[in-house]
């Protein structure tokens, strides 16, 4: 399906925050001024395949789109060989759009066909897409906890919201078929493990509520399991992309967002067996979509992740990669202070974002690219010599790989 097994990404939320207004985190990363020296560090780093947003609140003005503020990633994209999946709305959309309202689901497959009609023609396919970035979790931050618009906060707002952005998606995926119908889709969301505190055992309905029918809801929902009169099937689902990170395993708060196990919490489940369990859900295949540790815990992590994945794949799951995410530092949210998540730091410099990578994590990288005989620098044509998955298969075997609960 891929060039390279381990991909990456560039953050690219548009949502309107809280307290701040609009953000374009494109802008707050720099990642627009740098977009050259970006996609040729990728390169460097034998991988071929990128998440990269296209910002639906810039484009789309009233209906009319200008999608010239593309051209410098596409070029960059060309010229370094590197592989894109279009992600179409990233916790943004435009200003005069109301996601509960009737007309929000044209409005949306309406874009996504003219953004299709756009990049299919400039860029080397296969062509990939995410129609709307993690649902579930966007309708938590938008309609439950208000940290992003619609501001809402209630439940029942939540679910309002969820179902709006599933339909949203489901026409999409339509639509940008009608311009490329071998255009694949990667439906991207956190897979989590909730559970009760140990202190109240009463909640623990309510926490496997949270892990097993929330989690998967809308990938329920695209995938035509619920419902179905909103035109969703295993086609449209497509590739799961599931989001994997050390705060995904939480303890359930009844108010607000939970709050994350510690690493040797015995409540941890191996996160192979989690994998395991959303491909038997769905028997399609899988993407890590996102995963990246903190600070000096990053190359553990990656150590963690392609362990559990490798687990999973012995297990029988369909894995195409494993996206390391970001592939720059991005900010925390609500501070606002460098999360030190990224294949390379950030450090200003008079003003400019100078790009520092960090180098255990990147020695991490390539151990397991040569564990997996994978490449460590992408050869004058990466899309001549895709992935062969039973390298992969081959190699968790050989290193006996299993699942266990050790959580960095």
């Amino acid at each position: 399906m891929f060039p390279t097994f381990f991909l990456s990404g560039f953050e690219c939320s548009t949502f309107i925050w809280k307290d701040r207004g609009r953000r374009d985190l494109v802008a707050e990363t720099q990642h627009r001024e740098h977009v050259e020296e970006d996609y040729a560090f990728l390169r460097s780093l034998g991988i071929a395949v990128a998440r990269q947003g296209i910002p639906w609140p810039f484009v789309d003005k009233g209906g009319a789109y200008d999608f010239s503020r593309l051209d410098p990633f596409i070029a960059a994209m060309n010229r370094h060989q590197i592989l894109p999946i279009w992600d179409l709305c990233h916790y943004g959309y435009p200003d005069d759009v109301d996601p509960f309202a009737p007309d929000f689901t044209d409005r949306f497959a309406a874009y996504a066909k003219a953004a299709a009609e756009y990049v299919t023609p400039r860029i080397r396919g296969p062509h990939f897409f995410t129609p709307i970035n993690e649902i579930t979790f966007f309708a938590f931050m938008g309609g439950e906890w208000a940290w992003t618009a619609p501001f809402r906060n209630t439940d029942e707002d939540r679910h309002r919201l969820r179902l709006a952005l599933c339909q949203a998606d489901i026409a999409a995926v339509k639509a940008i078929r009608e311009v490329d119908p071998q255009a694949r889709m990667v439906h991207i969301d956190p897979l989590i493990l909730v559970v009760a505190p140990r202190d109240r055992p009463d909640l623990k309905d309510e926490a496997d509520r949270e892990t097993y029918e929330d989690t998967f809801y809308a990938w329920d929902v695209i995938a035509g399991r619920r419902q179905p009169e909103l035109g969703g099937s295993p086609e449209v689902l497509d590739i799961v992309g599931v989001n994997c990170y050390s705060f995904g395993q939480m303890e359930y708060r009844e108010n607000g967002p939970h709050a994350s196990l510690e690493p040797h919490d015995e409540r941890i489940r191996p996160l192979g067996d989690l994998l395991t369990y959303a491909w038997e859900r769905y028997r399609r295949p899988m993407i890590v979509g996102e995963t990246s540790g903190l600070r000096e815990g990053r190359p553990d992590w990656l150590c963690d992740i392609v362990e559990e994945s490798l687990a999973a794949v012995r297990k029988g799951i369909d894995l195409h990669g494993v996206c390391l995410f970001p592939a720059v530092d991005m900010p925390d949210w609500h501070k606002g202070n460098w999360l030190h998540n990224g294949l390379c730091d950030l450090v200003e410099e008079s003003g400019r974002l100078k790009r520092v990578p960090y180098q255990p994590y990147i020695d991490e990288l390539r151990r397991w690219q040569k564990r997996l005989n994978r490449v460590t620098e992408l050869d004058e044509d990466p899309f001549s010599d895709p992935v062969d998955l039973a390298d992969i298969k081959r190699a968790a075997d050989e290193m006996h790989m299993s699942s266990d609960k050790d959580w960095c």
